[in-house]
C-alpha cells in the first residue's frame, strides 16, 4: 500500500505501518528520493521492521539513462538501513512494466518471513470504528499477537469496557477465528460505537494495565539538527495511538542527535502496552519524527533524575534477559511486591515460560512468593531489609520501654509500612505475617499471644523501679477483692505516675496483675480463688443472681459489679436477663 508523502499523513503511515511484516518503500522514478521518504524510512526503522524491498515507480515517464542515476540513487540512500542490498524493482502502473517482478520479488520474501505464532496474548490496536445497519459496532486493526474467536469476550483498553465477539471478516471473509499478523473486522456485540476511539487496544479481559508513564529505550535520530532537551513536549505514536507526552530523560539534561538512552515518558492519556513495544516520538511544532525505540516497562513507578541505581536498572532491561528482567522487577517492588499478572506485561514472555522462570528463582531463594492466592512474589534483597526493620523497630521500642515485655503485632506493622505509602493492606498483612513466622522459627524474635518482643529482650528494673514494684505487689496482696483504684495508689504511696504505670503493666504482662476495668487491677491469685467458687457455686446451682455474686465475693458493689462483667467478657458466664449461668464452651 503506497502511503500519502504529506507530513500531515505521517501518524496515519505510523499506524499503518504498526504490524507489517514487509514494507515495500515506494519512490518515484522521476522525482527520487524525497524528504518524507527519509521519514518513511526512519518510522520503519524505529518500529523494527527487518524486511522490504524498494518499488520504483512511474518508469514510464523516465529515460533509462535517468533511471539508471534514481537506481543508485536509492542504492545510497539505503546503505546502512534494512532495506540495503533488497531487491530494488522498477514499476508502471500506466503500461504494466515490471509488475509480474514485483510479484514474485513479494512472495519470495514473504516465504521467508518467520510465521507469527497465533499462542499468547490477543492484541489488536483499533484504527477504525463504525457502525453498520443490521450488525452494529465494527471495529477494524492488525491483529499483533495472538488469536481471536467468534464468541470470546474482550476488553477495550484503556477505558476497561467488556464486549462478546459476534463475527470476524479477514479480507471482507467470514471466519470463524483470526490470527497474528491477519487485518481483521470484528463485530461486536451490543457495544456502543463512543466506547471505542481510535487508538484503544482490543485484549483479554485484565489481560493489559493502562499506565501514564513508560520506561523507554529512546533513539534520537542522527538526523535532528539539535539535542532533545528533558521535559520535552513531544508526540508519542504506538499502535494507531498518538499521545501527548513529556520525555523525562533521567542522566542527562539533553540528548544528541544519533545517541540511544533510557528514559521515562509521562503522558496526558493513559495507554495499555507490553515490553517490547515499539514507538516513534514526532516533535510537538513544527511536526516532524525525532525518534523512537522500545518500551522497558509498559507499567513504571515514577523515577527520580539521576539516580544510579535506576539508570543501571533500565540498562539491564535493554539486554532483554528474562534471568535478569524478572529479578529487576521483583526488587523493585520492594515491599510491595509483583503479581503474575503485571510481570506478565513487564517481561512480555510465554505465560509458561514465566512460571517456569519464577520457579527457578523460588528454588533458587532468590524471591519468595509472599501471597499465593493473588501470585504476588517479594525479592530476598526485601526480606533481608524487612528483617532488620523488624528488628531495628523492635530494639528501639524495647529501648524506649524497657518495662514491657513487647509491642503489639498491629503496632509493628504499623510502623514498619506506614512509611511506605501506597501498599496493598491485604498484601502488607500478609507479607508481615510471613516474615513474623519465619523470624519465629529462626527464634530471633518471640510472639507470645498478640505480643512481639526479641528473643534476648529481658525486663530488668532499676533500683527506685525495683521498690516500686514491690510497693505496688504489697499493696494489691493485702487489699484482696477490694483493691484502690490506681490513681489512688499513687496518690496514698506518693508515686510518679509514668514509673508505677510502667511498673505495673510489666506485672499485668506477667500475669501476676489483672486488669478487670480502666484504673481497676487485682492480684490475680484472688481472680483465680473467685473465679473457682464462682463456677463450683454455678455446677451445683445452675444459675446466679447478682445478690448471691455479691455474698460469693464478698464485696461492694463498687468492686462485684466491675468482677462479674470481667467474667462475662472471658467467656466464664453468660448474662441472660438478671441472671448469669456458666458459658458452655
Amino acid at each position: 500500500m503506497d502511503v500519502p508523502g504529506h507530513e500531515k499523513f505521517v501518524k496515519n503511515m505510523v499506524a499503518g505501518a504498526t504490524g507489517i511484516d514487509v514494507v515495500a518503500m515506494i519512490i518515484a522514478a522521476d522525482e527520487g528520493v524525497m524528504p518524507q521518504t527519509r521519514e518513511h524510512m526512519e518510522i520503519c526503522s524505529l518500529l523494527g521492521i527487518k524486511s522490504g524491498l524498494v518499488v520504483l515507480t512511474k518508469v514510464d515517464m523516465v529515460d533509462e539513462e535517468w533511471l539508471e542515476l534514481v537506481t543508485e540513487d536509492v542504492k545510497e540512500f539505503t546503505k546502512g538501513s534494512f532495506l540495503e542490498g533488497q531487491p530494488v524493482v522498477p514499476v508502471s502502473g500506466v503500461t504494466g512494466q515490471g509488475i509480474p517482478e514485483f510479484m514474485k520479488t513479494l512472495e519470495k520474501l514473504s516465504i521467508s518471513i518467520p510465521q507469527r505464532t497465533s499462542t499468547g496474548l490477543f492484541r489488536l490496536p483499533v484504527d477504525r470504528v463504525f457502525t453498520m445497519k443490521g450488525f452494529g459496532t465494527v471495529i477494524t486493526g492488525t491483529l499483533t499477537s495472538g488469536r481471536v474467536s467468534v464468541g470470546e469476550t474482550i476488553m477495550i483498553y484503556p477505558s476497561l469496557v467488556r464486549s462478546k465477539v459476534r463475527g470476524l471478516q479477514v479480507h471482507n471473509q467470514s471466519v470463524e477465528s483470526a490470527e497474528a499478523g491477519m487485518r481483521t473486522a470484528i463485530n461486536f456485540q451490543g457495544l456502543e460505537k463512543t466506547s471505542v476511539n481510535r487508538g484503544d487496544v482490543l485484549s483479554n479481559p485484565d489481560a493489559l494495565k493502562p499506565s501514564y508513564m513508560l520506561d523507554i529505550s529512546i533513539q534520537y535520530l542522527k538526523s535532528n539538527k539539535k539535542p532533545v532537551k528533558n521535559r520535552t513536549r513531544v508526540r508519542f505514536h504506538a499502535g494507531t495511538n498518538e499521545i501527548l507526552a513529556n520525555l523525562i530523560l533521567l542522566e542527562a539534561e539533553e540528548l544528541l542527535p544519533g545517541k540511544t538512552a533510557v528514559a521515562q515518558l509521562r503522558l496526558e492519556s493513559p495507554v495499555a502496552l507490553v515490553k517490547d513495544d515499539r514507538f516513534v516520538i514526532r516533535s510537538y511544532s513544527p511536526v516532524r519524527t525525532i525518534g523512537g525505540g522500545y518500551i522497558l516497562n509498559p507499567i513504571p513507578k515514577k523515577h527520580k533524575r539521576f539516580r544510579p541505581e535506576v539508570i543501571a536498572g533500565l540498562k539491564e532491561l535493554t539486554i532483554n534477559e528474562s534471568g535478569q528482567i524478572i529479578p529487576y522487577h521483583i526488587r523493585e517492588s520492594a515491599y510491595q511486591g509483583v503479581s503474575f499478572f503485571d510481570l506478565k506485561i513487564m517481561t512480555n514472555m510465554p505465560e509458561q515460560k514465566l512460571r517456569q522462570a519464577l520457579q527457578s528463582l523460588l528454588s533458587a531463594k532468590t524471591i519468595v512468593q509472599a501471597d499465593r492466592e493473588k501470585q504476588i512474589y517479594i525479592h530476598q534483597d526485601s526480606i533481608e531489609k524487612l528483617k532488620n526493620e523488624i528488628t531495628q523497630c523492635l530494639s528501639l521500642y524495647h529501648k524506649t520501654n524497657p518495662l514491657k515485655t513487647g509491642i503489639s503485632k498491629e503496632e509493628l506493622r504499623n510502623q514498619i509500612f506506614s512509611k511506605n505509602m501506597g501498599y496493598n493492606p491485604d498484601s502488607s498483612i500478609k507479607l508481615f505475617n510471613l516474615m513474623i513466622n519465619h523470624m519465629s522459627r529462626e527464634n530471633a524474635i518471640v510472639q507470645e499471644e498478640d505480643m512481639v518482643r526479641l528473643a534476648n529482650h529481658k525486663i530488668s528494673l532499676g533500683a527506685d523501679q525495683a521498690d516500686v514494684k514491690k510497693q505496688i505487689l504489697e499493696t494489691y496482696t493485702k487489699s484482696g477483692l477490694a483493691p484502690p483504684y490506681f490513681k489512688d495508689l499513687c496518690q496514698k504511696l506518693n508515686l510518679d505516675n509514668k514509673t508505677a504505670k510502667d511498673v505495673l503493666m510489666t506485672l499485668v504482662d506477667e500475669g501476676i496483675i489483672i486488669k478487670v476495668k480502666e484504673d481497676l487491677y487485682f492480684n490475680a491469685d484472688y481472680i483465680y480463688e473467685l473465679k473457682n467458687r464462682l463456677v463450683d457455686f454455678l455446677k451445683k446451682n445452675e444459675q446466679v443472681t447478682t445478690p448471691q455474686f455479691k455474698e460469693i465475693a464478698g464485696v461492694s458493689r463498687k468492686f462485684f459489679i466491675p468482677l462479674i462483667e470481667y467474667f462475662d467478657s472471658k467467656n466464664i458466664t453468660i448474662r441472660i436477663g438478671d441472671i448469669r449461668k456458666l458459658r458452655s464452651n
